[in-house]
């Protein structure tokens, strides 16, 4: 599974020095065509990292021919020198590979306020851009990780065309688009209004309603790139699904891989009277420690998801709300129904599913429990 599945795209990973235990800590994945449409989209954080800045600009004309990406140091918060150093990652890059920097993506991931070596990424661009192949996939998602403990890859095949990706994140997963890097690649022949289109409409039902620990990155970046080699044109709705089915499969790799998580729970709810209310109260209960930590000891706490629920704009009659938890219902009418100690919390994966009765619209939220080892390397994370 790699993002150089699809024709037209190299990739490459490499130690550039940034990360002290000496792990490949840099990334490029270059789009050969014979076409670079793209859309990008950002972190909604106002503290934008120097690496956003600079995409924010170079994706405005639709056109990305490469993503270059460092973990070990966000550049973020480094003072006029560390957009400086973006600028001049971008430059290097497209100086090898003989197109303009206005044409690059620069992305960063890591500590916040760091100051990374513009000549340690300068020279790992150099790397990178030697070691290019169109097996260097795997070598590419391996250098954006920071704590991560896998790699994150997905290939989805249309028929003759395709779609593949590689993300990192493990913390800070909360929306918009959850913390991450991310870069899709295609084949397909989409121009950049219909990609953009469609990545707008695949991140709102998968990393948008990814939400880990309610901390937004200031470094998140999706970057979708079309390189047309195949030839072929898949209608929009057939590209949409078949992206928003990529996106989905690497954000449950992310929230598997969420720190210190012992449960991904899945919370779906029905009966609302918009789908933005459904994600209000799903993203209410998702971000309650208090439920988290229940669900952590193992606890079918339901009246944590109430008390949540409550706190909410959304419609409801709060005398009459149904809650289930992995298929238990223990409330209903807001009221005690089955027993809680029917529900058993001992597997990995935990649904809530919780009926408004205000209406025919739904929706899902991901997220995961509150664990000491959450606690611990968050801790123990910095510089």
């Amino acid at each position: 599974m790699s993002v150089t599945h699809p024709q037209g795209f190299r990739g490459a990973g490499v130690v550039a020095g940034l990360k002290s235990s000496g792990s490949p800590d840099l990334a490029l994945v270059v789009n050969d065509g014979p076409r670079h449409d793209s859309a990008t989209l950002f972190t909604a954080n106002r503290c934008k990292a120097n690496p956003v800045l600079w995409s924010e600009q170079a994706v405005k004309d639709g056109v990305v021919r490469a993503v270059v990406l460092n973990s070990g140091g966000a550049n973020c918060y480094t003072g006029p020198e560390g957009f400086a150093t973006t600028h001049a990652v971008a430059e290097r890059v497209a100086d090898r590979l003989g197109i303009g920097a206005i044409d690059v993506v620069v992305c960063s991931t890591g500590l916040i306020g760091l100051v990374s070596s513009r000549e340690a990424l300068l020279g790992g661009v150099d790397a990178a851009a030697a070691a290019l192949s169109t097996d260097g996939g795997e070598d590419a998602a391996r250098a954006i990780m920071t704590t991560d403990t896998v790699t994150k890859q997905v290939i989805v095949d249309g028929g003759g065309w395709s779609i593949g990706g590689m993300a990192k994140g493990a913390g800070m997963l909360a929306p918009q688009l959850a913390t991450m890097l991310v870069v899709l690649t295609t084949d397909a022949v989409v121009s950049s209004d219909v990609l953009d289109t469609a990545l707008r409409s695949a991140t709102r039902r998968t990393f948008d309603r990814l939400d880990s620990d309610g901390c937004m990155s200031t470094n998140d970046t999706v970057s979708l790139l079309a390189s047309g080699a195949s030839g072929i044109t898949p209608s929009p709705a057939d590209f949409t699904e078949a992206l928003t089915q990529a996106c989905s499969d690497l954000a449950m790799q992310l929230l598997a891989d969420a720190e210190g998580a012992d449960h991904e729970i899945t919370i779906t709810v029905v009966g609302a009277a918009t789908e933005d209310e459904a994600v209000e109260v799903g993203r209410s209960v998702a971000r309650s420690n208090l439920f988290k930590a229940a669900v952590f000891g193992k606890d079918p706490n339901w009246g944590r998801v109430l008390a949540s629920v409550g706190t909410t704009k959304a419609q409801f009659d709060p005398a009459d709300l149904d809650v289930a938890m992995n298929g238990v219902w223990v409330c209903r009418g807001s009221a005690p129904h089955e027993p809680a100690d029917k529900v058993d919390l001992s597997p990995r994966e935990v649904s809530v599913t919780i009926d408004l009765k205000a209406g025919t619209e739904r929706a899902t939220v991901w997220t995961n429990d509150l664990t000491h080892a959450y606690v611990h390397e968050n801790s123990a994370y910095s510089s």
